[in-house]
């Protein structure tokens, strides 16, 4: 569905990108993992048509998305830091964020999976770091789109409205999504990946399931291989 073919990137002298190439399955979770630095929010930005290549072509359903637009209509996205005016209500974001795609929506269903009703009417300037995170999990949800990019989901949530984004993820991914994640919470990963597209000084080091990973890093867990990968990098 998705296909980035070598894909480069620098900003200035800074090279982060350096000829990344990888395609993702038809549907499953798919955590881009790396350490920070190493270009997986470029990536996803990339993805998005936020940043433009210095060179490659990103290919979304076969077909180039290079100069084009309308293939975000099939997208839907958290970002790591979602930025709104304060003075919004959430109900007012809500309806605001509707009308900038012609979509059906299921924020009602989420708005009660995440027990937000409570909060409709407060300003987002009054809720805390994990209301305002539930809010914007809503918003990247609610289009039901095809693909699902979340950059850092799980930041500020608690215990059971962690569960409950698992439970959302899980069901997605049955209807035959792809779900894009980046983060840092590795049991988080171990739990809900698929595969993993390993990061490292702008290029990909590894691509592949997680029990692929240990076994090639001999390692007995996610973390581990992770340690012991950065360990051989630096020594």
């Amino acid at each position: 569905m998705i296909e980035l073919i070598n894909i480069h990137k620098s900003f200035g002298a800074l090279d982060v990108l350096k000829g990344v190439s990888f395609w993702s399955e038809e549907f499953g979770v798919t955590t881009v993992l790396g350490p920070n630095g190493s270009g997986k929010t470029t990536l996803i930005k990339i993805l998005l048509g936020m940043v433009i290549p210095d060179d490659g072509e990103v290919r979304f359903n076969e077909s180039t998305i290079n100069g084009k637009w309308h293939y975000r209509n099939q997208l839907d996205y958290l970002p790591q830091i979602a930025k709104f005016p304060d003075n919004l209500k959430v109900s007012e974001l809500i309806k605001m964020i509707k009308k900038f795609r012609d979509k059906t929506t299921r924020e009602q269903e989420l708005i009660e999976m995440f027990d937000l009703k409570p909060h409709l009417e407060k300003k987002l300037g009054t809720l805390s770091g994990g209301t305002r995170q539930k809010v914007n999990i809503i918003l990247a949800f609610m289009f039901d789109s095809p693909v699902i990019i979340l950059d850092e989901p799980t930041s500020g949530l608690d215990p059971v409205s962690m569960v409950r984004l698992k439970e959302l993820i899980r069901g997605e991914k049955k209807k035959g999504k792809l779900i894009l994640i980046t983060t840092h919470i590795l049991s988080f990963v171990e739990e809900m990946s698929d595969q993993i597209v390993f990061l490292l000084e702008g290029n990909i080091y590894f691509k592949g399931s997680i029990e692929d990973l240990k076994i090639s890093t001999k390692q007995e867990n996610l973390e581990l291989s992770i340690a012991s990968i950065l360990e051989e990098q630096d020594a």
